[in-house]
């Protein structure tokens, strides 16, 4: 009886690892017919490598400077009488900004022109009286040089009184007010800043190497983080003639015309000189290049051939796709473009959405989905 339940549970357990094996044996074999099938074509998004003029450019970064600038500051000393401007005011050349009191050199100015005007009556007599040999020649010369004195200082209290008022050196847009009405102020003291903004330098230095490839009136291209994706044009108008001893480079000065204001002193310019005789590169779409820190590459349109060298065709009689890894030398990048010294050809087809999905020699199939690109372009790698 004890056999026959022994026997039983035998069985059992034969059936059970009978039927566990026969399901592992279904899987695998389910497995190797989906492997053994051909799987579907990649779909991508393709470009044609072009080969069109390129402009070489030189980057640099510079600093953006005022073609007129000045900090308005007093020469004397006195009280702020008057305040005509306002802080941003645009002014003209000329007019005036600042007064200071000058109530006492005003006064000397009118006792001196009353001195004057006697000096001159007295030697304007001492002239008729002379020649008729009424006052000797030394009273009459006393009579001339105190007429000369008077002059002077006349026109001395008047530059004194000058220094008592600030005018606009030229014309342009003033800074923020720094003093006030009834403000004592020690000479040397900083009023405002004024600033000619109708046009700007950009001054920068290019390495000595550099040199031969600048000239008077050359083309620059000057971008600034306040607007991003702007560039502003403008020439190359001086070149320093001596080398920095300590870095070795050249300062440059390019002026930029600034008709909207847009621009401002002191802004951190990103500069590119336009370099001349501009040459033909192969140039393929930014979004084509996967960089790496072991090099940049590129998967480029091939067609799968058999051993003996034939191409391979799909069931509709067309030419199999497959992708091509290349690695690639990379030059300049600008516009969504990338310049290729080497590793590409003109005319050949590369991808430019989806290589996220391939590997080398991967089939692939070109798509018109024009929302590929969006959802699987590449990322750059650090």
């Amino acid at each position: 009886m004890l056999r026959r339940r022994m026997l039983k549970m035998l069985g059992v357990v034969l059936l059970i690892v009978l039927a566990l094996a026969g399901y592992k044996a279904f899987t695998i074999y389910t497995m190797i017919q989906g492997f053994a099938k051909p799987k579907p074509p990649i779909s991508v998004a393709v470009a044609t490598a072009a080969e069109r003029p390129w402009q070489m450019r030189l980057p640099t970064v510079g600093t953006l400077k005022a073609l007129q600038g000045v900090e308005l500051r007093l020469e004397t000393n006195g009280t702020v009488t008057e305040l005509k401007f306002e802080s941003g005011q645009k002014v003209k050349a000329g007019q005036p900004l600042l007064q200071l009191d000058s109530a006492v050199e005003s006064a000397l100015l009118e006792t001196a022109k009353a001195d004057l005007g006697l000096a001159q009556l007295d030697f304007g007599r001492g002239s008729q009286l002379v020649g008729s040999s009424a006052i000797s020649k030394g009273e009459y010369d006393r009579l001339s040089a105190q007429l000369q004195k008077n002059k002077a200082t006349v026109n001395q209290l008047n530059a004194a009184l000058a220094k008592k008022r600030i005018a606009a050196p030229f014309s342009g847009t003033i800074g923020i007010r720094q003093v006030d009405v009834g403000d004592y102020l020690a000479s040397g003291t900083r009023i405002a800043t004024l600033q000619d903004l109708s046009s700007l330098y950009a001054d920068f230095y290019v390495p000595e190497q550099s040199a031969p490839k600048l000239a008077l009136g050359q083309p620059v291209q000057v971008a600034v983080a306040a607007f991003p994706g702007q560039a502003f044009p403008g020439a190359i108008s001086a070149i320093n003639p001596i080398v920095e001893n300590t870095t070795r480079n050249i300062l440059v000065r390019a002026t930029l015309a600034n008709p909207d204001g847009k621009l401002l002193p002191g802004m951190f310019a990103s500069v590119e000189v336009l370099l001349p005789d501009p040459q033909k590169h192969v140039v393929v779409p930014e979004s084509a290049v996967t960089y790496t820190l072991y090099g940049n590459s590129l998967y480029v349109v091939g067609q799968k051939k058999a051993e003996d060298g034939s191409v391979e065709k799909d069931e509709n009689g067309q030419p199999m796709l497959i992708a091509e890894r290349r690695f690639i030398e990379t030059g300049e990048r600008r516009d969504g473009l990338v310049m290729i010294n080497k590793g590409v050809q003109s005319g050949e087809q590369v991808v430019t959405a989806g290589q996220i999905k391939l590997d080398n020699g991967a089939h692939i199939a070109i798509s018109d989905d024009k929302t590929l690109g969006e959802q699987n372009s590449p990322r750059r790698a650090d």
